[in-house]
């Protein structure tokens, strides 16, 4: 199978399910069923960064002051204009790089209001505190259901076999390196991107890396494995929302207009690692110069002009917004909420949401989502070991947010410390 610039997935991702009626065999059932083969897009084409800075219109304040213990978490964004995706996708056989997809494109000015977003990604601690309060159980942790597939979009969920409704989740394969992997080669018969995920049975937020790890030593860390069902869940529990793609990259921006990153042009300034992504040629050669192999605490690399963390690398982040592989081409010019409904051409039956932001596994030679404008489509139930969250909070939304979170309030009281830290960290 061949593929190009334009329909080429980013198998740093990863998709828990795909469409097609033949019965898939063992757990490949859930592990990417329908990914399309990697095409090789190689070399050099510069990002346009010359465009004039926009001026953020807007109270540099908010309007009203929030309380509780999210209040320091939020951040205020000013209402205004930004230029919002990329005019520096490369013609089909030139160059690129930056491994720009036709997504990103066009550049169009985007107005928002002004909003809060969080500081930084939702951590384990900050999950553990929702599912000990209100008993919630992930759909990692529980499995999917065939009603969920059906909504999905997945053709046949009645010939899956029973791996695909097992509690499970994506984790990277970390048997890579005795595979002997050849990009562009195969591995017992299949091409070398179907090895990279595998479907670890208990893995789950709980179990990062499968049923006998733990989150001792991350609770600092950002919440992993959770499907979109689970961080809407999670937003309704805090009284906040998700982000919508434009307000998280706006934000991502932190004021510096069309810069690839959220701190500028150059990955590594004065050769200083700036967020945590793969070193080396992914998936065969894991240097770990940034010092983090897996998920870092957050927090754990600068923040950006807005005094956000994490805008770069460390986890990809579930925004609200449907995927439409051509949404730029007729988004609306005042705070847009994304399309109707999601349509990715590689995947077509599946229903997708964005998620932005790259992760620790995105890398130069297949994955360049730490770039401020890159996007990701990601299927709604898929949880993974590097897909987490962070919040954002409307104007319209604050007397709700107060409630909600006097109710938290009130639940931490009547819990007692010791008692709330037993069911936070069981």
């Amino acid at each position: 199978m061949s593929s190009s610039v334009s329909d080429a997935p980013d198998v740093s991702q990863g998709s828990a399910v795909s469409p097609g009626s033949a019965k898939p065999t063992g757990r490949s059932s859930r592990l990417i069923i329908g990914l399309v083969v990697l095409a090789v897009v190689g070399g050099a084409a510069g990002y346009a960064a010359t465009t004039a800075a926009r001026t953020w219109l807007g109270p540099e304040r908010p309007p009203v002051t929030l309380a509780g213990d999210l209040a320091d978490d939020l951040v205020w964004v000013a209402a205004g204009d930004f230029t919002m995706g990329t005019d520096a996708l490369p013609p089909p056989g030139a160059p690129n790089p930056h491994k720009i997809k036709p997504d990103e494109y066009p550049a169009h000015v985007v107005f928002l209001d002004g909003y809060w977003i969080g500081r930084h990604e939702v951590t384990n601690a900050e999950f553990a505190e929702f599912a000990a309060m209100t008993g919630y159980v992930t759909v990692a942790e529980r499995g999917v259901t065939i009603d969920e597939y059906v909504a999905s979009g997945v053709a046949a969920p009645e010939q899956l076999d029973e791996a695909a409704f097992r509690p499970s989740s994506l984790c990277f394969n970390q048997d890579l390196a005795g595979k002997g992997i050849r990009l562009g080669g195969l591995v017992d018969g299949k091409p070398w991107e179907y090895q990279v995920w595998e479907v670890v049975d208990g893995a789950n937020w709980r179990h990062p890396d499968g049923p006998e790890s733990s989150l001792e030593g991350r609770w600092n860390h950002p919440v992993v494995h959770v499907a979109f069902a689970d961080v809407q869940a999670y937003c309704d529990w805090a009284g906040v929302r998700l982000p919508t793609e434009a307000e998280w990259e706006k934000a991502a921006q932190g004021g510096r207009e069309r810069t690839r990153y959220p701190w500028g042009n150059v990955r590594e300034p004065d050769g200083e690692y700036r967020c945590n992504y793969w070193q080396g040629v992914f998936p065969i050669d894991r240097q770990n110069l940034d010092g983090y192999e897996s998920t870092a605490p957050v927090g754990s690399f600068a923040a950006n002009g807005l005094g956000l963390f994490d805008m770069s690398g460390n986890v990809w982040e579930w925004c609200s917004d449907y995927f439409h592989s051509d949404y730029y081409a007729r988004s609306p010019r005042r705070n847009p909420q994304g399309p109707r409904e999601s349509f990715d051409a590689r995947e077509p039956g599946l229903v997708k949401r964005v998620t932005r932001g790259g992760s620790f596994l995105c890398n130069t030679n297949n994955c360049t989502g730490y770039r401020t404008a890159a996007r990701m489509a990601s299927e709604e139930m898929s949880g993974a070991v590097h897909t987490g969250f962070r919040i954002a909070l409307s104007v319209d939304d604050v007397d709700r947010y107060r409630q909600r979170q006097a109710a938290i309030a009130d639940w931490r009281a009547a819990s007692g410390d010791e008692a709330r830290t037993a069911a936070i960290s069981r």
